[in-house]
């Protein structure tokens, strides 16, 4: 029997993004590869949104190409993405994940279990009943994560996922993440938090006005950045 095929790596090559006389992503060669997450950090408009985009498939470069596992065309059905400010269904919490399971082609006879599971794995549980648009900012931010994972990805792309958010409801995202990629799910997002940049990624790339500034592992990039503009991010300065 033939292995399912991995969207891992994926891979970008001198790929640019441009709208109108805009650009938004400026020559980037960039890999993600399978292990610990990755972490996107920068300024506003640096790009970062526009990368986790493109690496589901949501958008094509202008230039350049982008791969999953080696393949230029790969239908997004390996992957799944959670945004900053995530939609919630006029249903249940439990119905919110049920369609997204439903949706991932999953057999109406193994929804249940598949949704108790969920739940339970993003801390959700007893929650089944209550409308999802009455669940507090963090708890939809966990009931979307809920949704993405319905479709067992190889690669889970978050976008700012804790912003705005209280630090209780930081650590519990922060705990699925963990949770999720010791699963050997590859994490891909961004953040504004060196703190939460520091304890969850594995390597750590900075975007800086579309380019890629520094990329390095997560020791590395704190320990010893190694350009003046990373020096400066670390400190709280602004990037202009």
């Amino acid at each position: 029997m033939r292995a399912p095929m991995s969207d891992i790596p994926i891979a970008f090559e001198a790929v640019s993004v441009r709208a109108r006389e805009v650009t938004i992503l400026d020559h980037i060669t960039l890999t993600f590869a399978a292990g610990a997450p990755s972490v996107l950090i920068g300024p506003n408009g640096s790009g970062k949104t526009t990368l986790l985009r493109l690496a589901m498939g949501l958008i094509a470069p202008s230039s350049g190409r982008v791969t999953w596992g080696g393949r230029e065309v790969s239908p997004p059905l390996h992957r799944a993405i959670t945004f900053q400010r995530p939609a919630m269904l006029r249903r249940s919490t439990a119905g919110n994940i049920s369609y997204a399971l439903a949706a991932a082609g999953v057999a109406r006879s193994a929804r249940r279990a598949r949704v108790t599971e969920l739940m339970a794995l993003v801390g959700l549980s007893g929650l089944g009943d209550r409308p999802a648009r009455r669940l507090s900012g963090g708890e939809q931010q966990r009931l979307a994560l809920a949704r993405a994972l319905a479709r067992e990805p190889d690669v889970l792309f978050l976008d700012e996922p804790t912003a705005s958010l209280d630090p209780a409801a930081t650590k519990a995202i922060e705990d699925i993440v963990r949770a999720v990629s010791a699963r050997g799910i590859k994490v891909v997002m961004s953040t504004h938090d060196l703190g939460q940049a520091k304890r969850l990624g594995g390597d750590i790339v900075l975007l800086h006005r579309g380019r890629i500034v520094e990329q390095a592992s997560a020791d590395a990039f704190f320990d010893n950045p190694q350009t003046e503009e990373a020096r400066r991010f670390c400190a709280g300065e602004l990037l202009i």
